[in-house]
């Protein structure tokens, strides 16, 4: 577990995913996730089934900016093996009194490398579930 250089990768490509969010580049955002109906994402304003909705999402809803994330409460990655990794991310909400939480599941494809399989993204009052 938690192989320092496939950490390294996994934590690289995430970074990137959340740029991608303020930068708005969808081009990034879909490059992330695994292009297959299988891809699921459930997010504040969506439940995404297959990379296609997942995409559709993007393009129609999705505003560019700083997000909703004011600022990091903490990060956890884990990597078991080379091929699997989780991400998870409790974040304090901008401009309210709720804390996020986003999770994403990460494999590495022989074909297509890293990508993320499935991912939530969710908000709750602060204390609620300490």
């Amino acid at each position: 577990m938690n192989l320092p250089e496939i950490v390294a990768e996994v934590s690289k490509l995430f970074e990137r995913y959340e740029q991608a969010l303020i930068d708005r580049d969808v081009d990034v955002l879909d490059a992330t996730f695994w292009n297959s109906p299988c891809t699921i994402r459930y997010a504040l304003q969506e439940n995404g089934y297959g990379f296609d909705a997942i995409h559709a999402h993007r393009v129609a809803v999705r505003p560019g900016g700083k997000g909703t994330k004011e600022r990091r409460i903490r990060l956890e990655i884990l990597t078991i093996g080379r091929d699997l990794a989780t991400v998870n991310l409790e974040f304090k909400v901008r401009d309210r009194d709720q804390v996020g939480r986003q999770s994403q599941t990460w494999v590495r494809f022989d074909d297509v490398g890293w990508k993320v399989v499935s991912a939530h993204v969710s908000v709750m009052p602060p204390g609620a579930g300490a």
